[in-house]
């Protein structure tokens, strides 16, 4: 999934500016579809991994129960 202007994304907050651990997604695409596409906002024409609001809050949840 090419960036688009039809795909808003947003870097996650625990993402930094240096080049550390950088995670994008796109909130608005999960209003329309159901479907977080997630991607390495180092990498923007890398691979997007699509998953379901179920998956992607399960995922959230693990890594806020992590010790990072």
């Amino acid at each position: 999934m090419a960036d688009s202007p039809a795909i808003l994304w947003v870097k996650s907050s625990y993402s930094t500016d240096n080049g550390g651990t950088c995670v994008e997604w796109a909130p608005s695409n999960v209003t329309a579809t159901g479907i977080v596409p997630v991607r390495d906002s180092k990498c923007t024409d890398g691979p997007t991994l699509m998953v379901s609001a179920d998956a992607f809050a399960g995922l959230v949840s693990l890594a806020r129960s992590a010790a990072l």
